[in-house]
């Protein structure tokens, strides 16, 4: 979604990830924060676009940055996109997997860990968010939206489930339109594949560009660095990291594991339903189990078919 809002005419879309709200996020010292002027200076490329914004995933589970950013911008919209949570945990496990966060070699294995995770321990070198290795909490998705709801209101805050997405890319683009009050008939978006599953093609390469220590002494350079050398020295890396990548199918989740994680997150999904008034219960079904006879106030009948971007 972020590629397709940069791709109209009337947004601006910043950075990806940058991730300067959330207090509460605990990145490692190599991960590059920005300061609030650093953080401005990546919408300078704005030449008068009627929305201006920035995706950052994790903005969605944290607890502060729903608050900070009502303080930054009392009139800022939100996008927010859920994904079924056992689908979403597999997934994450496999992109942690690709960016050195996560070292333990199976989906299981990390699972089994989150109380070491939650507690400092068993973690890589590597690790720049040791957080979101508790992987359960990620999907704590009820109060993670609503944190959003009472910050902005129910109107400034646009939901999308991925399987919407998924099924009908341009329909949900549209909406999504609509919602930051642009243009909607100005779609010419190639709609294609984008971040999919990927491997490293040489771990040393990327046990080298994750180096705590060296990440860490150049942010801490970068106060006293020419601001032309430190962009020379990001798009560096960024084109290293690009070059050290390719497509990997990701395995299919054993299905014991995938009918565990859906019957455990069952209540989550209930509460998900109802603060939503949609029913999304069929994330917690196996495809053979018929639906159950449940009732939603104010749940509306549509058929089955990750965050937040700000405005």
């Amino acid at each position: 979604m972020d590629r397709y809002l940069a791709g109209h005419p009337e947004v601006f879309m910043a950075r990806k990830e940058m991730h300067h709200f959330g207090a509460d996020l605990r990145f490692g010292s190599q991960f590059y924060r920005r300061d609030p002027s650093a953080y401005l200076n990546e919408f300078a490329g704005w030449n008068g676009q009627h929305r201006v914004g920035e995706s950052s995933v994790w903005y969605l589970f944290s607890q502060q940055a729903a608050a900070e950013l009502k303080a930054f911008n009392p009139e800022a919209r939100a996008i927010v996109m859920l994904r079924e949570p056992a689908e979403m945990l597999h997934s994450l496990y496999y992109s942690f997997r690709f960016d050195a966060n996560e070292h333990l070699p199976t989906f299981e294995a990390a699972l089994a860990a989150e109380s070491d995770r939650r507690a400092g321990r068993n973690l890589a070198p590597q690790t720049y968010l040791a957080q979101g290795l508790v992987y359960r909490d990620t999907v704590r998705y009820t109060d993670q939206v609503k944190r959003y709801f009472e910050a902005f209101g129910r109107e400034r805050v646009h939901v999308i489930i991925y399987d919407d997405l998924a099924a009908d890319t341009a329909a949900e683009y549209r909406k999504t339109l609509e919602f930051l009050d642009v243009d909607s008939s100005r779609t010419r978006i190639q709609f294609g594949k984008i971040n999919g599953n990927q491997d490293v093609k040489f771990r040393a390469l990327r046990s080298l560009l994750r180096n705590r220590w060296l990440c860490s002494t150049v942010l801490a350079a970068r106060p006293w660095l020419p601001r032309p050398i430190f962009t020379a020295l990001q798009m560096v890396e960024s084109r290293l990291r690009k070059f050290n990548c390719r497509p990997a199918e990701r395995p299919v989740m054993a299905p014991e594991l995938c009918h565990r994680l859906k019957r455990e997150f069952a209540p989550e999904i209930e509460r998900l339903s109802e603060l939503l008034g949609r029913d999304l219960t069929h994330w917690s079904r196996d495809k053979s189990t018929p639906p159950a006879a449940l009732s939603f106030p104010g749940v509306r009948e549509q058929p089955s078919p990750e965050p937040a971007v700000l405005m």
